[in-house]
Protein backbone atom coordinates (compact mmCIF):
# COMPACT_ATOMS: atom_id res chain seq x y z
CA UNK A 1 0.00 0.00 0.00
CA UNK A 2 1.04 2.91 -0.63
CA UNK A 3 0.17 6.58 1.41
CA UNK A 4 1.31 10.28 1.46
CA UNK A 5 2.25 12.04 4.40
CA UNK A 6 1.29 15.13 5.00
CA UNK A 7 2.70 17.57 7.46
CA UNK A 8 0.23 19.99 8.53
CA UNK A 9 1.54 23.59 9.98
CA UNK A 10 2.95 25.48 6.66
CA UNK A 11 2.14 22.96 4.28
CA UNK A 12 -1.49 22.26 4.19
CA UNK A 13 -2.57 25.75 6.00
CA UNK A 14 -1.27 28.20 9.15
CA UNK A 15 1.79 29.99 8.81
CA UNK A 16 4.45 27.17 9.60
CA UNK A 17 4.44 27.86 13.22
CA UNK A 18 2.13 26.26 16.01
CA UNK A 19 -0.80 27.63 16.45
CA UNK A 20 -4.13 26.90 18.83
CA UNK A 21 -6.05 23.88 17.17
CA UNK A 22 -9.26 25.95 16.88
CA UNK A 23 -7.18 28.84 15.07
CA UNK A 24 -5.71 26.67 12.34
CA UNK A 25 -6.91 28.31 9.06
CA UNK A 26 -6.38 25.20 5.54
CA UNK A 27 -4.50 26.85 2.51
CA UNK A 28 -7.61 27.42 -0.43
CA UNK A 29 -5.95 25.21 -2.37
CA UNK A 30 -5.58 22.36 0.15
CA UNK A 31 -8.90 20.88 -0.68
CA UNK A 32 -8.28 20.36 -4.47
CA UNK A 33 -5.02 19.08 -3.66
CA UNK A 34 -6.14 16.76 -1.08
CA UNK A 35 -8.90 15.96 -2.88
CA UNK A 36 -6.61 14.92 -5.88
CA UNK A 37 -4.71 12.28 -3.88
CA UNK A 38 -8.14 11.16 -3.03
CA UNK A 39 -8.43 10.31 -6.31
CA UNK A 40 -5.00 8.17 -6.56
CA UNK A 41 -6.67 5.42 -4.75
CA UNK A 42 -3.86 5.99 -1.95
CA UNK A 43 -3.92 6.78 1.59
CA UNK A 44 -3.89 10.36 2.74
CA UNK A 45 -1.72 10.97 6.29
CA UNK A 46 -1.27 14.16 8.56
CA UNK A 47 1.80 13.49 10.57
CA UNK A 48 3.06 16.82 12.66
CA UNK A 49 4.87 17.64 15.78
CA UNK A 50 2.37 19.36 18.31
CA UNK A 51 4.72 20.54 20.75
CA UNK A 52 2.29 22.99 22.27
CA UNK A 53 0.54 20.28 23.71
CA UNK A 54 3.86 19.03 25.85
CA UNK A 55 4.03 23.15 26.51
CA UNK A 56 1.14 23.64 28.32
CA UNK A 57 -0.03 25.74 25.47
CA UNK A 58 -3.23 23.86 24.82
CA UNK A 59 -4.44 20.56 26.01
CA UNK A 60 -4.29 17.36 24.03
CA UNK A 61 -8.10 17.19 23.87
CA UNK A 62 -8.24 20.25 22.24
CA UNK A 63 -5.39 19.36 19.22
CA UNK A 64 -7.84 16.52 18.68
CA UNK A 65 -11.06 18.40 18.82
CA UNK A 66 -9.36 20.85 16.31
CA UNK A 67 -8.37 17.85 14.17
CA UNK A 68 -12.17 16.89 14.03
CA UNK A 69 -13.06 20.72 12.76
CA UNK A 70 -10.15 20.05 10.16
CA UNK A 71 -11.34 16.78 8.49
CA UNK A 72 -14.99 17.97 8.76
CA UNK A 73 -14.47 21.03 6.54
CA UNK A 74 -12.13 19.25 4.30
CA UNK A 75 -15.22 16.66 4.10
CA UNK A 76 -17.44 19.61 2.85
CA UNK A 77 -16.10 19.61 -0.01
CA UNK A 78 -14.84 15.78 -0.37
CA UNK A 79 -11.69 15.98 0.31
CA UNK A 80 -10.76 13.31 3.22
CA UNK A 81 -7.38 12.81 5.59
CA UNK A 82 -7.35 8.84 6.43
CA UNK A 83 -5.75 9.08 9.79
CA UNK A 84 -3.70 11.37 11.45
CA UNK A 85 -0.32 10.78 13.76
CA UNK A 86 1.12 13.07 16.09
CA UNK A 87 3.44 14.02 18.64
CA UNK A 88 2.33 16.38 21.65
CA UNK A 89 5.71 15.74 23.68
CA UNK A 90 7.63 18.60 25.10
CA UNK A 91 10.88 18.97 23.18
CA UNK A 92 13.19 17.72 25.91
CA UNK A 93 11.27 14.62 26.49
CA UNK A 94 13.33 12.48 23.81
CA UNK A 95 10.55 10.55 22.52
CA UNK A 96 10.78 8.49 19.60
CA UNK A 97 7.76 9.97 17.94
CA UNK A 98 8.88 13.66 17.00
CA UNK A 99 10.20 14.62 14.14
CA UNK A 100 12.61 14.47 12.34
CA UNK A 101 12.38 10.72 14.21
CA UNK A 102 10.33 8.74 12.49
CA UNK A 103 8.82 7.05 15.14
CA UNK A 104 5.02 8.63 13.57
CA UNK A 105 6.01 7.09 10.07
CA UNK A 106 6.98 3.90 11.73
CA UNK A 107 3.20 3.56 13.52
CA UNK A 108 1.77 4.32 10.48
CA UNK A 109 4.07 1.30 8.45
CA UNK A 110 2.82 -1.32 11.08
CA UNK A 111 -0.81 -0.15 11.34
CA UNK A 112 -1.55 0.31 7.53
CA UNK A 113 1.28 -2.67 6.41
CA UNK A 114 3.16 0.12 4.57
CA UNK A 115 6.72 0.27 2.82
CA UNK A 116 7.61 3.09 3.65
CA UNK A 117 10.27 3.36 0.47
CA UNK A 118 6.57 3.85 -1.61
CA UNK A 119 5.49 6.16 0.38
CA UNK A 120 5.48 9.79 -0.17
CA UNK A 121 6.47 13.08 2.31
CA UNK A 122 5.20 16.78 1.83
CA UNK A 123 6.04 19.28 4.73
CA UNK A 124 7.71 22.47 4.66
CA UNK A 125 10.56 21.76 7.00
CA UNK A 126 14.04 20.71 5.67
CA UNK A 127 15.36 19.61 9.40
CA UNK A 128 11.95 17.42 10.53
CA UNK A 129 10.13 16.49 7.81
CA UNK A 130 12.46 16.10 4.57
CA UNK A 131 14.95 14.20 7.31
CA UNK A 132 12.67 11.96 9.06
CA UNK A 133 11.47 11.39 4.78
CA UNK A 134 14.93 10.46 4.18
CA UNK A 135 15.66 8.07 7.11
CA UNK A 136 12.98 6.48 6.04
CA UNK A 137 13.67 5.99 2.95
CA UNK A 138 10.41 7.73 1.93
CA UNK A 139 10.05 10.19 -1.11
CA UNK A 140 10.81 13.76 -0.29
CA UNK A 141 8.62 16.96 -1.60
CA UNK A 142 9.77 20.57 -0.07
CA UNK A 143 6.89 22.74 -0.79
CA UNK A 144 7.85 26.58 -0.25
CA UNK A 145 4.98 27.52 2.02
CA UNK A 146 5.62 28.22 5.55
CA UNK A 147 8.94 27.70 6.16
CA UNK A 148 10.03 26.03 2.72
CA UNK A 149 11.85 29.09 1.58
CA UNK A 150 13.37 29.91 5.00
CA UNK A 151 14.55 25.71 4.94
CA UNK A 152 16.01 26.23 1.26
CA UNK A 153 18.19 29.39 2.59
CA UNK A 154 19.02 30.40 5.68
CA UNK A 155 18.10 27.37 7.52
CA UNK A 156 19.53 25.19 4.67
CA UNK A 157 23.10 24.01 6.98
CA UNK A 158 20.40 22.29 9.28
CA UNK A 159 19.80 19.49 6.86
CA UNK A 160 22.70 19.29 5.19
CA UNK A 161 23.34 16.35 3.03
CA UNK A 162 19.61 15.85 2.15
CA UNK A 163 17.80 16.80 -1.24
CA UNK A 164 14.61 16.74 -1.89
CA UNK A 165 12.97 14.42 -4.59
CA UNK A 166 10.74 17.48 -5.97
CA UNK A 167 10.58 21.42 -4.33
CA UNK A 168 6.72 22.14 -5.66
CA UNK A 169 5.20 25.97 -5.06
CA UNK A 170 2.42 24.32 -2.67
CA UNK A 171 0.80 21.60 -2.03
CA UNK A 172 -1.34 21.41 -4.97
CA UNK A 173 1.93 21.34 -6.81
CA UNK A 174 2.98 18.64 -5.08
CA UNK A 175 -0.32 16.38 -5.19
CA UNK A 176 0.34 16.76 -9.17
CA UNK A 177 3.53 15.63 -9.27
CA UNK A 178 2.94 12.50 -7.01
CA UNK A 179 -0.03 11.69 -9.17
CA UNK A 180 2.59 11.97 -12.33
CA UNK A 181 5.05 10.00 -10.85
CA UNK A 182 2.82 6.94 -9.41
CA UNK A 183 1.51 7.19 -13.19
CA UNK A 184 4.98 6.76 -14.44
CA UNK A 185 5.98 3.96 -12.02
CA UNK A 186 2.84 2.19 -12.94
CA UNK A 187 3.20 2.28 -16.88
CA UNK A 188 -0.26 4.31 -16.68
CA UNK A 189 -0.64 7.86 -19.06
CA UNK A 190 -2.87 10.42 -18.58
CA UNK A 191 -1.91 11.60 -14.95
CA UNK A 192 -2.85 15.23 -15.66
CA UNK A 193 -6.03 14.69 -16.37
CA UNK A 194 -6.63 13.89 -12.83
CA UNK A 195 -5.60 17.83 -12.01
CA UNK A 196 -7.50 19.54 -14.23
CA UNK A 197 -11.20 21.07 -13.84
Amino acid sequence: MKAVFLDRDGSIGGTGGGVHPFEFELYEFAFCAIRSLNELGIKVFLFTNQTRVGRGYFTEEELIKGFELMKDELKGQSAFIDDIFYCPHHPEVGCKCQKPGIGLLLRAKEKYNLRLEDCFVVGDTGSSDMAAAHVAGATKVLVKTGWGESSLTKYRESWAGIEPDFIPEDLREAAAWIGGDLMDVSGKEGADDLFTG
